[in-house]
């Protein structure tokens, strides 16, 4: 599904789509890993791969691995004006947070799933190492 223009979709459409696609293949993975653990236990470990200050890890770890498209989205993202105040996290790390789920978002949203899926899995194995 790619839907013309995503390079004019602003960075908080393309995160708000980021944040749901990565959210899919975070309870994926957990799922996958953990079979036969209850929802509460599951959503736990979710939570540690979607907080702002893990999201904020994974940009700073991909950093030197973006392409110049992407670190663009990175940064259009992080330098967003946003009138969301965060309750559990620094605002630097929901800058960063926002700029990682707007680039999952412009990939999705260009129908890039190799690349976005790759850059999801690598973003797994960080959060897993810490």
């Amino acid at each position: 599904m790619e839907i013309k223009d995503v390079d004019m979709k602003q960075p908080l459409v393309l995160a708000y789509i980021g944040d749901s696609v990565y959210e899919v293949y975070v309870r994926k993975y957990l799922v996958e890993k953990y079979n036969n653990i209850k929802v509460n236990e599951l959503h736990k470990k979710a939570t540690q791969f979607v907080k702002a200050k893990s999201q904020c890890i994974i940009v700073k770890n991909l950093e030197n691995e973006l392409t110049d498209k992407e670190m663009s989205i990175v940064k259009r993202a992080r330098n967003q004006k946003s009138n969301t105040i965060p309750k559990n996290a620094q605002v630097i790390d929901y800058k960063y947070a926002t700029a990682f789920e707007a680039l999952i978002g412009y990939l999705y949203l260009s129908n890039d799933i190799e690349r976005m899926e790759y850059l999801i899995q690598k973003s797994i194995k960080i959060i897993e190492q810490i």
